[in-house]
């Protein structure tokens, strides 16, 4: 079986709990089906999904793009798109494995999972490293600062601008790249390993603000937390089911069923459940976020 990549704190979040059908898919780590020595899969992607029974996909535990339930089954915006897209392709099953954000473009390649549904926005560079479905989600970015927003940050261009100004981000996550595109110094940026401690940085005082989707912050939203508007020197952000590059034939059949979701009322009402504009996802083409600089 192939490990699960988990914090000890995803862990205890996670509640070791295994997988479970759908609606309600599982955290698990599924068997490997590699080529020994290659990690390449085995088999025509499409049919091994089938034949297998269910798609491992990486996820962050990160509401409300993704969430772990106590009882371990694994959903959120991404994962239930996915699992309904999955399921018009004849596959009934999801099993999440959660991983850091740095680590899903690898483990992907390596073969450890088959899709990353975790709101991995897209951007010009992993658009070269990962095939991407059409957009799944759409998103805005916000910071989490004290109450008051003692140091008026309301832009990315006013962080570069203070060399004082500490952010905290998900290493590997949209945010940290956005914030190196800018040019903010590595000096000014506090890295965390999950939502929570971003939230504690800022409570402690390490860091001035968290920056993270603008949903994701109000789910974490705490007393002493205020959530800044839409940071407006970003720009749009969304994300699609992550694939290999040489899934070219896997993605066609999976953006083919996932056409045919958009067009009925269970997309709005899987999005919006978590937050999210259904029209917001159609509005957009990959092509148009694959050309989001960083």
């Amino acid at each position: 079986m192939a490990r699960t990549e988990m914090s000890r704190r995803q862990l205890l979040r996670a509640g070791g709990a295994a997988a479970l059908a759908l609606p309600a898919a599982g955290l698990l780590a599924g068997c490997s089906f590699t080529e020994p020595g290659t990690g390449q899969p085995t088999g025509s992607p499409v049919d091994r999904l089938k034949q297998q029974g269910y798609a491992r996909i990486a996820i962050a535990n990160e509401p409300p793009y993704t969430q772990i339930n106590p009882d371990g089954s694994v959903t959120g915006a991404e994962p239930d798109v996915v699992a309904a897209v999955l399921k018009r392709m004849g596959v009934p099953r999801i099993e999440g494995v959660v991983t850091p954000y740095e680590s899903m473009i690898p483990g992907l390649n390596a073969g450890r999972w088959d899709i990353i549904a975790a709101g991995l926005f897209m951007k010009q560079s992993r658009c070269s490293q990962v095939r991407y479905s059409e957009p799944q989600i759409v998103s805005t970015e916000s910071f989490a600062v004290p109450v008051g927003n003692p140091k008026n940050l309301t832009t990315v261009g006013a962080v570069k601008a203070d060399p004082a100004l500490k952010i905290a981000v998900l290493p590997g996550g949209f945010e940290d790249g956005a914030l190196k595109t800018a040019g903010v110094p590595a000096a000014q940026v506090v890295n965390v390993p999950d939502g929570r401690s971003g939230i504690e940085a800022v409570l402690a005082g390490r860091a001035d603000a968290f920056f993270l989707p603008t949903l994701s912050l109000n789910a974490l939203k705490t007393e002493g937390i205020e959530i800044t508007g839409a940071i407006t020197d970003v720009q749009q952000t969304g994300s699609g089911a992550g694939f290999r590059q040489a899934d070219a034939d896997l993605v066609a059949a999976y953006d083919e069923q996932l056409k045919a979701l958009k067009a009925t009322p269970e997309f709005d009402q899987i999005l919006a459940k978590w937050g999210f504009s259904g029209e917001a996802a159609r509005s957009v083409t990959r092509e148009q976020l694959c050309s989001v600089a960083g």
